[in-house]
């Protein structure tokens, strides 16, 4: 099993360069030689890093929820009582409205997500907590049902470095609510001045090799039910308290029951995020349609199927090709039984589907073991994860996804 599914630090596969080689190596979640930086001290103080405009028609609103889930307790903490999460909900809303840019992340988060990769003092928290974003807090949604996908982040890392994928779906009419599970990141800010640290990661990482995978099924599996409880409360079937906390009014979280469209759910993630998709969807019938982004099943897709629902295979090509190290793709491959697609990306890591190659890029930081530019990246997981979810969740057609394009010379269609 490799580290980079265990250890999904985001800022290591930007910055490693600016550190020691002994340290670098250490920090870098993907295997090969750490990337390499002329000043990346220099950028990280000057640059202001910026989210890709959406491409949709709608702007996007975002608000902040705070819920618990009084029916479990929290898996690696018993003793801290409820299951809680975080959630950046976003929705389409009217071109004009709102207040200010909604926040990448707090620099408690960016600090403990730099700490947590040994990259403290080469860029400043402020720097990535200060990312720009394009959602605005307090915006007017648009009216009637939309359809709804819940996404998950890898392990370690915040839900903010989905937030490209979030507002670019939400641009295209989806609601999209992107969770942050406790104690399962670096760093998480919850309501109250609390900061809750990654205590699944040390459990992980202290693990030895067959333990560690037995804990990141328990991950996949624990996230699936994070993922109906947040379906449960925003369809507004659940019971759990939830508060929100993105402009400081108290309102049910179930106020948003009108905008979702529950016969139309979908679900993604990035590394175990991407597993966490396939076990909801084996465990709730309600989601339609998933998405892994380069993520190892550790938790096996069932061997009879996802009852012929639709499931997209995102991934590198040097780790998920059919002869890669990673068995569990050609697996669970054979296992889904509905529409079906197999792409990997030549040139792309581990980060490629998240917000990080993008970020690096405005840096001026390359990683040679995953050569794909950083805005190609972006381009390349807006354009086929909205393209997925626009056919199978709004019935529309995408030839993207019926083979090989000129415009995506990177993207190579696996059919083992």
């Amino acid at each position: 099993m490799k580290r980079s599914q265990l250890r999904c630090g985001a800022a290591a596969l930007l910055l490693a360069a600016a550190l020691p080689l002994p340290l670098a190596a250490t920090a870098v979640a993907a295997p090969g030689p750490p990337a390499v930086a002329a000043t990346p001290t220099v950028a990280a103080t000057a640059t202001r890093l910026t989210l890709p405009a959406p491409t949709g028609p709608y702007a996007v609103g975002r608000d902040t929820l705070h819920l618990t889930d009084p029916r479990r307790r929290d898996p690696w903490v018993p003793a801290a009582g409820a299951r809680e999460l975080m959630v950046s909900l976003y929705y389409p809303a009217h071109r004009g409205t709102g207040g200010s840019r909604a926040p990448y992340m707090t620099t408690e988060e960016a600090r403990l997500l730099l700490e947590g990769d040994r990259l403290t003092g080469v860029v400043a928290p402020e720097v990535l907590a200060g990312t720009r974003t394009h959602a605005r807090t307090g915006a007017r949604p648009i009216g009637g049902r939309h359809p709804l996908v819940v996404l998950s982040p890898g392990f370690t890392l915040n839900r903010a470095t989905l937030s490209l994928l979030a507002e670019e779906l939400t641009s295209r009419g989806y609601v999209v609510a992107l969770l942050d599970h406790a104690y399962e990141s670096f760093g998480t800010t919850f309501p109250g001045g609390r900061t809750l640290t990654c205590v699944a990661c040390r459990a992980v990482e202290s693990a030895p090799e067959s333990t560690a995978r037995k804990l990141m099924a328990k991950v996949a599996t624990g996230r699936a039910a994070d993922i109906r409880f947040v379906l449960d409360t925003l369809t507004g079937r659940g019971d759990g308290a939830s508060t929100e906390t993105g402009h400081g009014q108290g309102a049910p979280a179930r106020r948003y029951a009108g905008l979702v469209d529950p016969r139309r759910i979908g679900v993604a993630g990035h590394s175990i995020g991407g597993n966490s998709a396939a076990s909801a969807m084996a465990a709730d019938r309600r989601i339609r349609a998933g998405v892994n982004m380069d993520g190892t099943f550790f938790a096996p897709v069932p061997p009879g199927g996802l009852d012929g629902r639709p499931f997209l295979l995102l991934g590198s090509l040097d780790g998920h090709a059919p002869a890669a190290e990673d068995t569990t793709w050609l697996r669970d491959w054979r296992r889904l039984d509905g529409w079906k697609r197999w792409l990997t990306v030549r040139g792309a890591g581990h980060f490629t589907f998240i917000d990080i190659p993008v970020l690096g890029a405005q840096l001026g930081v390359t990683d040679p073991t995953a050569p794909l530019p950083g805005k190609r990246s972006g381009e390349i997981t807006r354009d086929y994860v909205g393209a997925f979810f626009d056919r199978h969740l709004c019935g529309l057609p995408e030839p993207v996804l019926e083979g090989p394009t000129p415009d995506n010379p990177e993207v190579l269609f696996q059919r083992p």
